[in-house]
């Protein structure tokens, strides 16, 4: 049975799907009905990370992962949001099947070279947790296309514009989002790290 609600789940209840930008959460009692009812998943996409190694879309294949947009420039929201990301990657150190994304909004200046630099002074040293840059046009495009990463956007905003958002996105093991969170607030992550936990369970 297909439901659809704005409150939180219930003990006993999956997390919520997530299928359009609204973020309207949809939650299924029976998993078997996912591929009938939710059918956007993270589309394909090829970047750099901060060791200039090209990472695709089949490094969280069959793992959980969280996915946020950066600039290491940024002044405003970024270093808290950074901050809270390691807090929730700290948790997880030990555990392969978790990965962290953080992709640059600004990859004309975030070179390989600066992320690498960025992650150093700001101590993170998971090898689960990577770095992106690449095109802009296509960073743009996989943020408010695939992970939704503007609320209340959509996709009618042209892709030129700067994008900049505290969102953090969880996505399950299948790539579909389960999860949106604020980044820039450190009690959300206490939600985070408890949702992670429940899509370990998920079969």
């Amino acid at each position: 049975m297909l439901l659809a609600c704005s409150q939180n789940q219930s003990a006993g209840i999956p997390l919520p799907y997530y299928n359009e930008p609204t973020f309207s959460p949809i939650f299924l009692t029976d998993q078997s009905e996912v591929s009938d009812h939710i059918d956007h998943t993270i589309g394909a996409f090829e970047v750099l990370n901060q060791d200039s190694l090209i990472i695709t879309e089949q490094i969280f294949k069959d793992k959980i992962h969280v996915a946020n947009f950066i600039f290491t420039s940024c002044g405003s929201i970024c270093p808290s949001m950074t901050a809270n990301m390691k807090t929730v990657s700290d948790y997880f150190k030990k555990d392969n099947s978790i990965y962290f994304l953080s992709f640059s909004v600004t990859p004309w200046i975030d070179s390989p070279q600066v992320l690498r630099k960025y992650r150093e002074t700001n101590e993170i040293h998971s090898k689960n947790w990577q770095f992106l840059t690449g095109q802009k046009a296509e960073i743009y495009d996989l943020a408010r296309k695939s992970y939704f990463a503007e609320e209340d956007i959509g996709f009618s905003k042209d892709s030129t514009d700067f994008l900049h958002t505290e969102h953090f996105i969880l996505v399950d093991q299948t790539q579909r989002i389960r999860g949106i969170y604020n980044g820039s607030l450190a009690l959300e992550m206490k939600e985070l790290i408890a949702d992670i936990e429940t899509l370990k369970t998920e079969k």
